[in-house]
């Protein structure tokens, strides 16, 4: 079974996360193929919009951590900060759609989406630092801007849940759908996008994430820095080993 499935159809191609039995789990081969596809994408003229999306029951329960444990990323040609990098510097449109629960870059990934939408069954959550770890893919820097300060800093720092119709109010989705139909909605809005102007699209967007751009790319790299030297520190190997474990962690000593 293909672990990301790859269609494209008038204009639009479609990157379906497809590894059920591990909740769509992303491992380095994972990343390494979607940072390819958007590459690819991006300098595609025949591609237009790019959907991203998973199941009526899951998008992603975030990196797998049994890789994380075992062969960490390292350094910032790794899959994943490849992955991060181009999804943040995509240039066409980027749409996502989101069912059941995102976990982690599963959450951090859409605020590099232009239009995400989710079913009512989604679940948003950046629980990094209950694996001993810090924020990611510049979620640092943007989740504060989107959601102020303080319902950020429970995102990130308490890692609960941000339920489907919370999500719309702070402005992380754009509509809250049946997850039946989440993901065929998310297509017609693509084949939308796909009959606009690209030219036009492509400056539109770069005209609203301009300004930000670096700093978006800058903190980028310093989360990955810690990020990548925290994977390593006994609070993330404990909680990971807790995680496979099956038992609560213990950060009494770390």
């Amino acid at each position: 079974m293909t672990d990301i499935l790859e269609h494209t159809e008038g204009g639009v191609l479609t990157l379906t996360l497809n590894r059920p039995a591990r909740k769509n789990s992303l491992t380095s081969a994972m990343y390494a193929t979607l940072a390819d596809a958007l590459a690819r994408s991006a300098a595609d003229a025949s591609v237009r919009v790019v959907v991203i999306q998973g199941n009526e029951a899951m998008f992603s329960a975030g990196n797998d951590i049994e890789e994380f444990l075992h062969a960490p990323p390292a350094g910032t040609d790794s899959p994943v900060f490849r992955f991060l990098r181009g999804i943040a510097t995509f240039p066409k449109p980027l749409v996502a759609a989101v069912c059941g629960p995102a976990v982690g870059i599963g959450t951090t990934m859409l605020f590099h989406c232009d239009l995400v939408y989710a079913g009512d069954n989604a679940a948003f959550s950046m629980p990094f630092v209950n694996l001993g770890l810090c924020a990611e893919g510049a979620s640092s820097l943007i989740a504060p801007q989107m959601f102020g300060y303080h319902r950020a800093a429970e995102a990130l720092m308490l890692g609960e849940p941000i339920y489907a119709e919370a999500a719309l109010e702070v402005g992380l989705v754009n509509k809250v759908l049946p997850p039946t139909e989440a993901n065929a909605y998310a297509q017609q809005i693509a084949r939308k996008l796909a009959a606009k102007p690209l030219s036009s699209l492509v400056e539109t967007k770069r005209l609203m994430k301009s300004a930000q751009q670096d700093a978006v790319l800058q903190r980028m790299a310093e989360e990955g820095a810690s990020f990548g030297r925290m994977l390593r520190e006994p609070a993330a190997r404990e909680a990971f080993s807790a995680f496979l474990e099956k038992r609560a962690p213990d950060f009494s000593r770390v």
